[in-house]
């Protein structure tokens, strides 16, 4: 029997490969729903490949355009999730959750209950509403399988392990294009440096958060949030050539490290087939990268936001959606040149020093509500804020 798939944001980079995967492997899976934003050309190709019969397309000028084409044939097209007691009569096998930013929050809540296994590409998400991601999971009883490089591999070498086993979790970050830059270099970045990432080939929003290493804060809260592991215990290892994607230290002196090629293939393909093997065409061991691994502590003169590791409250709150918003408001500015790479470090210290912000360290998130409210807020404020000292200088 084939199992039934759900794909939130399956015109992305996340999405699209999981496609390639289930493309070679047709007779073993069903696509009931693919989503996307604006790029319908591509859901369509999507759509028609695959026979699916319900798209859902979030933003509304388009989803009029597909509704429009699509009136005659037998394709349901929705503009929100609303309908998917309709589409779903029963569990499904698996979702992948890969929708970006803040946006993918609600949609992975509200898939939760019509999957038996959800993976989760959405950093944002389990940064922000961990704590309702896990009471969806627990009470509809949904397997949860993170797909970012790191954590699977997190999760894949700490299965049948006793959390008070581990003494040091270790999550390797390439330094992105800047790592041979010099400071001065760094400052006068242009967005097509930040943009050239050596190892990996990802979105524009979440290279730049490569290129700052924002990205590897995210990922040390998403370890803390999904192993319940204290932050203390987590660091942050430069290695070059991605390789090593975590290493795990027991108390007992043994190390585990897991290791493999820079796509995100591999884990989503993992994902996909967690309970049962299948194997996957990959390259041969690399040798010589393992003879030259090449390790180093992160220079916080060159990553200057690696000291925002001081500021994390050590518990969730309100706080993270803060620095989620505030940043993803910075690096759209960086993208549109209004601002220069460097001033994305500097303004978001600014910012999330003001008093305003700092009480949200206090503030459990206890609703989807509250972080897209404080989403919303911190947004117009981190606005406000760059345009009136642009408007002071």
């Amino acid at each position: 029997m084939k199992k039934k798939i759900a794909i939130l944001g399956s015109t992305g980079s996340i999405g699209k490969t999981l496609i390639d995967i289930i493309d070679k492997n047709k007779k073993d899976f069903e696509i009931k729903l693919l989503t996307a934003n604006k790029n319908y050309k591509t859901l369509l190709k999507q759509t028609k490949k695959f026979d699916v019969k319900n798209i859902i397309i979030t933003d509304k000028k388009t989803y009029e355009i597909v509704r429009e084409k699509y009136k005659k044939k037998k394709i349901n097209v929705y503009n929100n999730f609303d309908k998917l007691n309709i589409i779903f009569k029963k569990k499904i096998d698996y979702t992948m959750s890969s929708i970006t930013g803040i946006d993918g929050l609600l949609p992975t809540l509200n898939l939760i209950k019509f999957s038996k296994t959800i993976s989760i590409a959405n950093k944002e998400s389990i940064i922000c509403g961990w704590n309702l991601i896990k009471k969806e999971l627990e009470k509809h009883k949904t397997n949860f399988i993170p797909v970012d490089s790191e954590h699977f591999s997190l999760w894949f070498a700490l299965k049948g392990c006793a959390k008070n086993n581990i003494e040091k979790i270790f999550i390797t970050a390439s330094g992105g294009p800047f790592y041979k830059f010099s400071l001065n270099k760094i400052r006068t970045a242009k967005v097509t440096d930040a943009l050239n990432h050596p190892n990996w080939k990802m979105g524009k929003k979440i290279s730049i958060d490569s290129a700052t290493m924002i990205n590897k804060i995210y990922e040390v809260i998403e370890a803390k949030n999904i192993f319940e592991i204290p932050l203390k215990k987590i660091k942050i290892l430069i290695h070059p050539k991605s390789y090593i994607h975590a290493i795990i230290k027991f108390n007992n002196g043994l190390i585990k490290l897991i290791a493999h090629d820079t796509t995100m293939k591999i884990p989503i393909f993992n994902s996909l087939f967690s309970s049962n093997y299948k194997k996957l065409e990959t390259k041969k061991l690399n040798i010589k990268i393992l003879n030259n691994l090449d390790f180093q502590k992160v220079d916080p003169k060159k990553f200057p936001m690696i000291k925002l590791l001081k500021h994390l409250p050590l518990h969730q709150s309100l706080f993270e959606t803060v620095i989620v918003s505030a940043n993803d408001t910075l690096v759209s500015l960086f993208l549109k040149k209004k601002i220069k790479f460097h001033e994305i470090n500097e303004k978001l210290y600014k910012i999330l020093k003001l008093k305003e912000f700092n009480k949200f360290k206090n503030i459990f998130p206890r609703k989807s509500r509250d972080i897209i409210e404080v989403n919303n807020y911190v947004r117009l404020k981190t606005l406000k804020t760059v345009y009136k000292s642009q408007d002071n200088d």
